[in-house]
């Protein structure tokens, strides 16, 4: 029999787009993803909150594979104007090509903005994982072409996804990120056991410096989080976005519909004084992984930002029975708490058959350069020796 003809379709917006249908795809196992970030629910907060479209660099152009009257793939699309809130960095590859006479932006993205955190992004519907990327790659790369863009680009997709995206002859780049590995521990002292003694004793000093800044560190989730939390957290928020990229990426609004529709998928830790917010931590929790993303404080308190950034997210991904925790972009500081460096896959197209053979051939150099740095920082992590044998 032969195959029904798949049409491709690309939205401006996720109004013209069915919850249920897109859901259908992103969380194929239920309303739980192992991603949050690619549900109809936080991409459409991004985009009702201005967070994303006009004036921001980042327009959405939504993909929807169909065949046979049914959705079977769905991909967060973005027409860029520019390079920011990526976190897999390109900035040397627009300056090569517009160096030799190109204009690189805008270009297209397939990724959920603002959001180094791994996970799927071909979204295709149950049965048909292979097809329904196939097509999306496929739909976004006539995009591309048909437009005159420089480039398609598919940032902090699975491992799965980066190895058939190669095979369809897409250019695979390794990174690598700090992440929490959860070895079945019993609770945090399992965990400390694991370490080398100096690192055990250093963490234990650290977190009783933390805990002594004069007031409670809470962990809130759900209906336990209230609308006024938000107003504290946005200035915590605005604070670190002003300090690290300039401009912070989220709106206000985006903590007022993340209130409405996203609660559930949030874990916010406070550290309150006299029962008032001074510093914060904004987790989004998955299926198996608990995703750090936002930190923050009106009052600097030694140890602090450790204490509820790092050991925090552990104590409640064990009390979960989570395998990871994802602390966000960069930072060799997490090494030293239990992070391990880990890699971190995007995926490339070039309309210029030339810069793509530069890029294939820079990208080998650089996934050796990749590798090594993880084999080395790895020996140089807290675990005792034997624990590092056990994991390798």
């Amino acid at each position: 029999m032969t195959e029904t003809a798949i049409s491709l379709t690309a939205h401006p917006s996720l109004d013209g787009i069915d919850a249920t249908v897109w859901d259908s795809c992103a969380c194929p196992d239920g309303n739980h993803p192992i991603d949050p970030f690619t549900t109809h629910r936080f991409l459409k907060a991004l985009e009702d909150s201005g967070s994303v479209g006009p004036g921001t660099g980042w327009q959405p152009r939504y993909l929807v594979a169909e065949q046979d009257g049914k959705t079977i793939g769905v991909a967060p699309l973005y027409a860029k104007s520019h390079s920011q809130g990526e976190y897999i960095f390109d900035f040397n590859w627009a300056h090569a090509y517009e160096n030799a006479g190109g204009r690189y932006y805008p270009k297209l993205q397939i990724a959920v903005p603002f959001t180094p955190a791994t996970g799927r992004r071909f979204l295709t519907a149950p049965g048909h994982d292979a097809t329904g990327m196939a097509a999306l790659v496929q739909g976004a790369v006539q995009i591309a072409a048909d437009n005159d863009l420089s480039s398609l680009h598919a940032t902090f997709c699975t491992e799965d996804e980066a190895l058939a995206g190669a095979e369809m002859g897409l250019s695979h780049r390794i990174g690598q990120q700090y992440h929490w590995l959860n070895k079945g521990y019993a609770d945090f002292d399992a965990f400390l056991a694991s370490l080398s003694s100096r690192k055990r004793k250093n963490i234990r000093k650290e977190r009783a410096t933390a805990q002594a800044f004069g007031g409670e560190i809470v962990s809130l989730t759900g209906d336990q989080i209230q609308p006024h939390h938000w107003d504290y957290f946005w200035h915590f928020y605005q604070d670190t976005g002003a300090r690290k990229w300039g401009t912070p990426y989220l709106t206000r609004a985006f903590f007022d519909i993340a209130q409405d529709t996203l609660r559930d998928d949030m874990l916010l830790v406070l550290a309150l004084r006299d029962g008032k917010p001074i510093a914060g931590a904004l987790n989004f929790i998955g299926a198996e992984t608990l995703f750090g993303r936002y930190w923050g404080c009106s009052e600097h308190h030694a140890c602090l930002h450790f204490e509820i950034c790092y050991y925090q997210a552990i104590d409640y991904a064990i009390s979960r029975g989570l395998n990871r925790v994802e602390a966000g972009a960069q930072g060799e500081h997490k090494l030293a708490r239990g992070y391990l460096p880990t890699p971190v896959h995007s995926l490339h197209w070039f309309a210029d058959s030339g810069f793509r053979d530069a890029i294939d051939r820079y990208l080998v150099a650089e996934r050796e350069a990749v590798d090594e740095e993880i084999e080395i920082l790895t020996a140089y992590g807290p675990f005792r020796k034997e624990t590092r044998e056990e994991q390798e």
